[in-house]
């Protein structure tokens, strides 16, 4: 399958400059193509990946993928998707983010081989250009009729842009100027907001290499859940990529937790499983959605990429745990990462009758609710049922001499810290 029908599988060509040239030149030669990404923090989240797995798509084909970090971009702040001017973060926090952005790159997308994936940074060829030579020997290829004309600008009229974002579209430009000089990049990939500055890129490159220059453009379509909301976000925020930033676990329960209407998208998109095992997995959906194997495979799938094979099997015994009740499976770590967002509680480590331990922490209103819900067997520590008014909670209870897990009736767990005295 060409690399070009295998993305129209997916579904994942929003616009293309030139469909059947495209298709042509891949057909007839290993290409080397880019994306970029902008250092606006020191992390991608989900969101970013999506034109980086097309990317790497690419590269499985045969072709010679090449990685932009925006040090040069990323100073001045893209436009694209915004209704209000970006706030300047300083050179030395740029940088900062430029070497955490390459380093997961790194660890995500390179490879060893004859098409390794080659890192560039657009600091390096823009830092010598003087304004002069900014103006006449590129500003003077750009209309300013055309750059108002785009939607990144256009829908900034109103709200109002700066003449800083708005001669971003230059920069990006002569970013796929020189890379089709130096790198023999001729295909710029990107989301669909992109698709402005990609095209006004082509057109830098055919006013200064000729009209005949072979050079394209290709955008990803906007990725939206089924009920319309952004893709990529929770009630806790974006979906990092760092395990600092979103556990393994929870980013493993951000895929397993997928509507049964976006799965079989989601993994069309972002894994690299076959066309067969998608539509058996598209199959599985339609005839047995309360086994949830598409959403099993997809989380799997993308917190192995993303996070290794220990973290995956890491996020998976948390999940059996809390799933099965098995608490004392777990190490201390991976409690504190399982019950990050569940409700949490300070205890000192002293010996307390559990009647009185649960309402001093607030998990019970009153003793008399305390007694009641023991006796009913509706409270378990550490995932072992409580049912005898007389027990007494110790430090012995804690886990890794850090954490006891209180669950209240089927689902409600708390978190409770020991402090030493």
């Amino acid at each position: 399958m060409n690399i070009i029908d295998e993305l129209e599988w997916r579904d994942a060509i929003n616009q293309q400059t030139d469909a059947e040239g495209l298709r042509e030149l891949t057909n007839t030669k290993a290409i080397s193509l880019y994306c970029g990404v902008d250092p606006t923090g020191d992390s991608m989240h989900i969101g970013h990946l999506i034109p980086f797995m097309m990317l790497k798509r690419f590269q499985l084909a045969g072709h010679r993928p090449v990685i932009l970090i925006g040090g040069a971009t990323g100073t001045i702040g893209d436009p694209s998707g915004r209704q209000s001017e970006r706030s300047l973060q300083t050179m030395e926090q740029v940088q900062e983010n430029v070497d955490a952005l390459t380093a997961q790159m790194k660890r995500l997308f390179v490879t060893d081989g004859d098409n390794q994936v080659r890192m560039v940074n657009n600091y390096d060829w823009t830092k010598n250009i003087n304004v002069i030579e900014f103006l006449r020997d590129y500003g003077k290829n750009f209309s300013i009729n055309t750059m108002l004309a785009k939607d990144v600008v256009s829908s900034r009229l109103d709200s109002g842009i700066s003449f800083t974002e708005f001669s971003y579209q230059i920069l990006q430009s002569i970013d796929y100027l020189h890379l089709y000089q130096h790198e023999d990049v001729q295909l710029q990939i990107g989301g669909s907001d992109q698709w402005g500055n990609i095209t006004s890129g082509l057109d830098l490159i055919r006013k200064k290499e000729g009209s005949e220059a072979k050079v394209f453009g290709l955008t990803i379509p906007l990725m939206l859940k089924s009920d319309g909301t952004k893709f990529g976000k929770t009630a806790g925020g974006a979906v990092w990529l760092d395990p600092k930033k979103t556990t393994p676990y929870e980013f493993y329960q951000f895929w397993a937790n997928t509507d049964d209407r976006d799965v079989v998208k989601y993994l069309k998109y972002f894994t690299f499983l076959s066309k067969t095992e998608i539509e058996a997995l598209a199959e599985k959906v339609q005839t047995e959605p309360h086994k949830r194997e598409a959403q099993k495979a997809l989380a799997e799938e993308m917190t192995r990429f993303v996070h290794g094979e220990e973290l995956l099997e890491q996020a998976k015994r948390i999940t059996a745990a809390l799933f099965s009740g098995d608490i004392r499976s777990l190490t201390a770590d991976e409690i504190e990462e399982g019950f990050k967002e569940m409700p949490t509680y300070t205890a000192a480590a002293e010996s307390k009758n559990i009647v009185e331990w649960l309402v001093d922490l607030g998990v019970e209103p009153s003793k008399r609710q305390a007694r009641e819900d023991i006796t009913k067997g509706a409270i378990s520590i550490n995932g072992e049922r409580v049912s005898e008014l007389e027990v007494e909670i110790t430090a012995d209870h804690a886990i890794g001499g850090r954490f006891i897990i209180i669950r209240k009736g089927k689902k409600n767990y708390s978190l409770v810290k020991l402090t030493q005295n």
